[in-house]
């Protein structure tokens, strides 16, 4: 096969996919891959220093409005740092931070659904109890007490956002892996001498990814909305760092006078948040055949 009729067929691949996907569907990949984009070069591709100060250009307005400037085109903040800038690197900051909380609950929650599967008795009911007990607790308000009594550090801040959701995962898996272990390919390597950590590894967990890659999808958006509120409370991004929530706290107080400091930031929530809530339930109707309807 030579290189061209392979992208051909990449091509027409592609061009399929676009077809027989909703809309709304591609608008919103279109738009996570714009931010995974900007997660990894918002560095890169920022106009301005998102940290540099100009005070003569403070509060000036987006480009549409009356006062504005072609070299700040999304406006300034009160200080006069670029607004574009800032909402890139704060994209970036909140990205990074739901991204690496979701996937650390995922990791601590899978890893416990699996034992409390393998061990049993005992080790199943402290789980499952710390499961129930976690369900239970207002981790948001616990959160809070946390950061205002022991400090803030960014550490202590992942920890907070790693253990937020993980009862799911582990509640998800506990369930997927105790009917896996007993369906026909399970006991036929389970027959033939494999080791239960092979089983659980080699087959177990490919057969179950596909749920579990759709809480994923659908914790993340929870996940970057946790972060933004602790953010926008003064209790998660400290300056000179900025992230989403941050630039929606500082603008908070400038919703008349300035209002486009609050609802930038607040449309780049509101859009994370729908696209990647749009690909979950997407990803969901493809890997359940019941729902494909």
């Amino acid at each position: 096969m030579t290189d061209t009729t392979l992208v051909r067929r990449r091509c027409h691949a592609l061009i399929r996919w676009f077809s027989e996907t909703p809309l709304t569907v591609t608008l919103a990949a279109s738009f996570m891959v714009l931010m995974l984009f900007v997660m990894l070069f918002a560095q890169i591709i920022q106009p301005y220093a998102f940290d540099h100060i100009d005070l003569m250009n403070r509060i000036s307005p987006p480009v549409p409005l009356q006062g504005s400037t072609l070299m700040h085109p999304a406006g300034t903040d009160t200080l006069g740092r670029d607004l574009f800038s800032r909402l890139l690197v704060g994209a970036q900051t909140s990205m990074l931070l739901a991204l690496l909380g979701t996937c650390l609950g995922a990791i601590l929650g899978i890893t416990l659904g699996f034992l409390a599967a393998h061990k049993g008795r005992l080790w199943d009911e402290a789980i499952m109890g710390l499961v129930d007990f976690q369900a239970a607790m207002p981790w948001f308000i616990v959160a809070l007490a946390v950061l205002a009594f022991l400090g803030n550090s960014m550490v202590m801040f992942i920890a907070i956002m790693a253990l937020y959701g993980w009862e799911t995962y582990a509640r998800i898996t506990r369930g997927l892996v105790l009917s896996a272990r007993e369906q026909g390919y399970a006991l036929a390597v389970r027959g033939l001498g494999a080791r239960p950590r092979w089983i659980y590894l080699r087959h177990i967990l490919p057969n179950i990814s596909g749920p579990l890659l759709v809480q994923l999808t659908v914790n993340f958006p929870s996940t970057i909305l946790f972060e933004t509120s602790l953010s926008f409370l003064g209790l998660g991004i400290r300056p000179p760092m900025t992230s989403l929530g941050q630039m929606l706290g500082e603008g908070r107080d400038y919703l008349i006078s300035a209002w486009w400091l609050a609802v930038v930031p607040g449309v780049m929530i509101f859009l994370i948040t729908l696209s990647m809530s749009i690909l979950g339930d997407w990803l969901r109707s493809k890997l359940d055949p019941s729902l494909e309807n």
